[in-house]
């Protein structure tokens, strides 16, 4: 186990600064997606059901009960639910721009710290693709300076370090392209859901009146 760190960091050290940036990178990448799975567990999201029992509760008219569980329930779509039942007594417009701007408020903070991860996953390859050209002309460089006595050992070795971080670029750039678009698709599903839920509760709020 040991000689296998010292390998990892030697190959690291290979690949000069453009390596270490992109090590740097991944550990950023990896943060973000620890923190994303971490806030939509903790955000319910895939427990969007619940929603169900507040929606029977204001089609039988028992909006206060509705409210109070409402408040006991994690999911974005909770809140926003909530301040459609409180706008009803307001102009349509009004009560429009409340619903809109809670969602969009829900809906950030689902996304906060999605676009640093996509950019990552975008940089990741070029910063690879850099570090290989910055490897290939100092081999081409140091095979210049061998002169007359060339060693194809010089610039088989050259190469083989240059291409280094062109395969630790994909490395990080492809779970964190992975992860953006899961992360992405759930936000998605998320925005979806929210979009019915306040239709059906507008549609089942109109029907009391």
């Amino acid at each position: 186990m040991e000689n296998y760190n010292i390998d990892l960091l030697a190959l690291v050290l290979k690949g000069g600064p453009v390596m270490i940036l992109l090590l740097g990178l991944s550990v950023i990448s990896l943060t973000i997606i620890i923190i994303k799975i971490i806030q939509f567990y903790k955000a319910d999201l895939h427990n969007i059901k619940k929603i169900d029992a507040v929606l029977d509760m204001i089609e039988t008219n028992k909006l206060s009960n509705a409210k109070k569980l409402l408040n006991k329930i994690i999911h974005p779509a909770a809140r926003i639910v909530l301040v459609t039942i409180d706008a009803q007594k307001l102009p349509e417009e009004d009560k429009e721009n409340q619903i809109s701007i809670e969602g969009e408020k829900e809906l950030r903070n689902l996304e906060y710290l999605l676009k640093p991860l996509e950019v990552i996953s975008n940089v990741a390859p070029l910063l690879g693709l850099l570090g290989t050209v910055i490897g290939m002309i100092n081999a081409f460089s140091k095979l210049e300076e061998s002169g007359s006595r060339v060693d194809p050992a010089i610039l088989a070795g050259g190469i083989w370090e240059a291409l280094l971080t062109t395969a630790f670029g994909l490395i990080v750039a492809i779970p964190a392209l992975a992860a953006f678009y899961w992360l992405e698709g759930r936000v998605d599903k998320v925005r979806e859901d929210i979009r019915h839920i306040v239709i059906k509760t507008n549609i089942l709020l109109k029907n009391k009146k």
